[in-house]
């Protein structure tokens, strides 16, 4: 039977899942499967310690990303390009909740849980578009060099929105010389995203190429 949460960025959605991983070091059996990714991707970010299975089960995770890619990736990269790239379309209010509606409810429904899902599903029937599949991606976004601001960086690069992207959580890692990289998660709607032309026309143009060098593809996973 499938396992079922709901807004897994609030602290609500946090207790049940912490909940549910009392004792457990996957989601679903003994051995690391996509739900392990699909629920990482849905979570933003590592919780705090009131949260300690989650925080446990998210490092496990972290760790079978890497070790499933040990050595240095060639990736796909992308040199930056001059042209200014297009207006970035508004992002739906409710687009991180459609991505939490994938992942049905855990424990009792509320009304309000009810009121939005609803909501939720006028939405989509008025937009008369049927939701194709998902993709989890990992991406290593690298600097100029040692003086670029990694903060910056990264704000400029959750700062790209458009329907169908979800950014998740991240980490720096040390490249060499000082440098470091920023890794990061995010989901896509697969007939809504690119992850090619979401580099070659955001991430690599200006104003964001003033922080980034280059992006890679390290992992690309279905959901």
């Amino acid at each position: 039977m499938a396992v079922t949460f709901s807004n897994l960025h609030t602290d609500s959605g946090l207790k049940s899942l912490n909940d549910f991983l009392s004792g457990k070091t996957y989601v679903s059996g003994d051995q690391f499967t996509k739900d392990d990714i699909k629920v990482y991707a849905a979570v933003l970010e590592k919780p705090g310690d009131a949260f300690p299975s989650v925080g446990k089960w998210y490092e496990v995770v972290s760790s079978n990303l890497a070790a499933s890619f040990p050595g240095n990736a060639q990736g796909v990269r992308f040199s930056g390009q001059a042209s200014t790239p297009e207006a970035v379309p508004a992002k739906p209010e409710a687009s991180a909740a459609e991505d939490d509606d994938d992942l049905d409810l855990f424990g009792d429904e509320t009304e309000e849980d009810k009121k939005a899902a609803e909501e939720r599903e006028a939405a989509k029937k008025s937009a008369k578009k049927k939701e194709s599949g998902k993709s989890s991606v990992l991406l290593d976004v690298k600097p100029w060099d040692d003086e670029t601001d990694m903060k910056k960086l990264e704000e400029a690069v959750r700062s790209v929105e458009m329907p169908g992207l979800l950014w998740g959580a991240s980490k720096l890692v040390p490249v060499g010389y000082g440098i470091k990289k920023l890794q990061i998660m995010l989901t896509i709607v697969d007939d809504l995203v690119s992850v090619d032309s979401l580099i070659e026309e955001q991430l690599t143009v200006e104003p964001i190429n003033e922080y980034v060098q280059s992006c890679d593809i390290v992992a690309f996973n279905k959901i």
